[in-house]
C-alpha cells in the first residue's frame, strides 16, 4: 500500500517503454497503444514522457508531442491505488511548464465522453472544450479540449 502523502515521490522525463507498461496497468485503458505507436507519433517530433515514481516505482505517466504546430496532451494516467494525491495534477503542471518553455502557448487534448473524471480534471484546470467528435457510442464519442498557456 502506497504512503497516502506521497512524500517519495518524484517526477521525471522516462522512456517508452516505461509508459506503454504503466498504460498496461490504467484500467480505464482497453487496448493501450504498444511502443510501435509511440515511435510513429513522436519519432522526429518534440515530444516529452514524464514518468512519476514513487521511489523507484512507476506509479503515473503523461506523454505528449507536437502536432501541427501546437502540443498535444495524448496518453497519461494513474494506477489506481496512487490516485487522489494529486499525481495527474503534477505531471500537468510540469507538462505545462516544459511547453511553455518550449514556446507553446496551448496544450491539446482529446478524451471520451466514459471518461468523466478526465473531463472534470480538465475543466477544474483550465481547459475549454473546443470541439466534438462523434463517434460509434456516447461513451466512445471524443471531446477536444485545450488550455491557453
Amino acid at each position: 500500500m502506497p504512503d497516502r502523502s506521497a512524500k517519495n515521490i518524484t517526477i521525471v522525463e522516462s522512456d517508452i517503454d516505461t509508459c506503454v507498461r504503466l498504460s498496461q496497468l490504467i484500467p480505464e485503458f482497453v487496448g493501450p497503444p504498444a511502443a510501435g505507436e509511440y515511435h510513429r507519433r513522436m519519432d522526429g517530433v518534440p515530444h516529452l514522457l514524464l514518468v512519476a515514481f514513487d521511489d523507484t516505482r512507476p506509479v503515473g505517466f503523461k506523454a505528449g508531442y507536437q502536432r501541427d504546430g501546437y502540443f498535444y496532451s495524448w496518453m497519461g494516467g494513474i494506477i489506481p491505488e496512487y490516485r487522489q494525491l494529486g499525481l495527474a495534477a503534477a505531471l500537468a503542471k510540469r507538462q505545462e511548464e516544459w511547453a511553455r518553455a518550449a514556446g507553446y502557448d496551448s496544450i491539446t487534448f482529446k478524451t471520451r465522453n466514459q471518461h468523466k473524471a478526465m473531463l472534470i480534471f480538465a475543466l477544474k484546470n483550465g481547459f475549454d472544450i473546443i470541439g466534438f467528435r462523434e463517434k460509434e457510442t456516447i461513451a466512445t464519442n471524443r471531446i477536444l479540449l485545450r488550455k491557453a498557456l
